[in-house]
C-alpha cells in the first residue's frame, strides 16, 4: 500500500474514533442522562481525557493524515508531499500522546470506580477494591446515587479505553508511514503518466 493511501486510510479510521471519544466524555459529564449530578462528578471525568486527550488531539492527525493522503495545497509534486507527511509526522506523536493520556485516565477511572453517595457521603466506595466491582455486580448496590452510575461508568469508560487503545496503535502506524513518506515519498503515480 502506497504511503498515501495508507495516510488516508489512518486519518479516516482517527476522525470517527476521536469523535467516539468526545461524545463518552461528553456523556459521563451527565451521568443516567440527568444534568443534576455535576457537583459529584468524579476527578477522572472533570479531566476530559476523552474530549482533549482522545477527542480533540487525535482529531488534528487525523485530518492531517487525511490531508497526507490526498492531493491538496500544500505544494504539488514531490516536495508538497513530503512536507505534508513531515507536517503528519509531528501530529501523529501529538496525538499518540493524547490518545495515551485518554488510555491512562480512563483506565485509572475504572479502577478507582465512579464517585457517588454511600453511606449518606459522597466518596469513592470502590476506591481500595482494585477494581473488584467490575467482576461483582453485586458490590454496585453501595452507590445509592446518581443512580445506575456505576454501569454509566463502567461502560463509557470502557469505550474511551478501547478506542484509545486503537488511537495509539494508529498514530504509531502513522507516525512510521509519514515518516517512510517524508524520506521514500508516495509510490501513486501521477495523472496522465503511462502505466
Amino acid at each position: 500500500m502506497c504511503t498515501g493511501k495508507c495516510s488516508r486510510f489512518v486519518g479516516l479510521s482517527l476522525i470517527p474514533l476521536s469523535l467516539v471519544c468526545i461524545v463518552a466524555n461528553t456523556l459521563l459529564l451527565v451521568p443516567n442522562a440527568e444534568t443534576g449530578w455535576t457537583d459529584h462528578l468524579s476527578l477522572h471525568v472533570w479531566l476530559m481525557a476523552g474530549f482533549i486527550g482522545g477527542g480533540l488531539m487525535v482529531l488534528c492527525p487525523g485530518i492531517t493524515a487525511v490531508r497526507a493522503g490526498g492531493k491538496g495545497c500544500c505544494g504539488t509534486g514531490c516536495c508538497g508531499n513530503r512536507c505534508r507527511m513531515l507536517h503528519s509526522v509531528f501530529c501523529s506523536a501529538f496525538g499518540a500522546l493524547g490518545a495515551i493520556y485518554c488510555l491512562a485516565v480512563s483506565g485509572a477511572a475504572l479502577r478507582i470506580g465512579p464517585k457517588c453517595l454511600s453511606n449518606d457521603e459522597w466518596k469513592y466506595p470502590f476506591e481500595n477494591s482494585k477494581g473488584e466491582y467490575l467482576r461483582d455486580n453485586s458490590l454496585w448496590s453501595l452507590c445509592k446515587s446518581p443512580p445506575r452510575v456505576v454501569p454509566w461508568n463502567l461502560t463509557l469508560f470502557s469505550l474511551l479505553v478501547a478506542a484509545s487503545c486503537l488511537e495509539v496503535v494508529l498514530c504509531g502506524v502513522q507516525l512510521v508511514n509519514a515518516t517512510i513518506g517524508v524520506f521514500c515519498g508516495d509510490c501513486r503515480k501521477k495523472e496522465g503518466t503511462p502505466s
